[in-house]
C-alpha cells in the first residue's frame, strides 16, 4: 500500500512540477528545473511519511513520465517524451537519488552524528546546485539566491531542535561541497 501511495505522490509531484515551471514566475519558477528539489522531495517523503527507500525511488521514477505527461497535455509536447531515452536516464537518476536521499530521510530520524549529516543533506544539495548554477558562464543571481535561502530555511524546518538546526546548518557548506563534487563527477558541472 505504501508503494501505491508513493506512486500517487510521484504522479502528483511530476505533474505539479511541470505546472510550477510553466506558470510560476522566474526565479521561483526555476525551482521546477531543479535536480535538488527532486532529491529534497525524496528526502521529505521518507523523513515525514516513513515510506522507506523504495517509496522514495518509486516516487521519483513515476514523477518523470508524469512530468512529460503534463507537458503533453498542457503545451502539446510529444507524448513519446514519456518513454524517450532521456526520460529513462532521468528515471535512472531517480533511482540513485531516491536511494541516497531516502536513506538520509530515514537516518534523519535516528540519533547520532549521522542524523546531523542527514538533516543537512536537503539543504546541502541545494547549496551544491546553487554553486553549480553560479559557476556556469551565465549564472543567474536570482536562481542562486533562491536556492541558498531555501537551503537555510529547509535546514531550519527539518531539524526538530535548535541544537540540531545549528549542527545541520554548520554542515551545509561541507555537504554542499561534496554534492558539487558529485555533480561535477557526473558531468553536470
Amino acid at each position: 500500500m505504501k508503494i501505491v501511495r508513493a506512486a500517487g505522490a510521484g504522479f502528483l509531484f511530476g505533474f505539479l512540477d511541470f505546472v510550477w515551471i510553466k506558470y510560476v514566475p522566474w526565479p521561483l519558477g526555476d525551482l521546477g528545473n531543479s535536480m535538488a528539489i527532486w532529491a529534497v522531495a525524496a528526502f521529505l517523503l521518507t523523513f515525514r511519511t516513513r515510506w522507506g527507500v523504495a517509496g522514495a525511488v518509486v516516487m521519483l521514477v513515476v514523477a518523470v513520465p508524469s512530468y512529460y505527461l503534463a507537458a503533453a497535455l498542457i503545451q502539446q509536447d510529444d507524448w513519446s517524451n514519456m518513454w524517450a531515452p532521456y526520460a529513462l536516464l532521468w528515471m535512472g537518476f531517480g533511482v540513485v537519488s531516491g536511494i541516497v536521499f531516502g536513506v538520509a530521510g530515514g537516518l534523519a530520524r535516528r540519533e547520532g552524528w549521522r542524523r546531523i549529516v542527514a538533516l543537512s543533506l536537503p539543504g546541502g544539495v541545494l547549496v551544491a546546485e546553487a554553486v553549480l548554477l553560479a559557476a556556469r558562464e551565465h549564472g543567474e543571481t536570482g536562481v542562486v539566491a533562491v536556492r541558498l535561502v531555501l537551503a537555510v530555511l529547509l535546514t531550519l524546518a527539518v531539524a526538530p531542535t535548535w541544537r540540531l538546526r545549528a549542527a545541520a546548518a554548520l554542515c551545509l557548506v561541507p555537504v554542499g561541497a561534496v554534492g558539487y563534487g558529485l555533480f561535477a563527477a557526473t558531468g553536470f558541472a
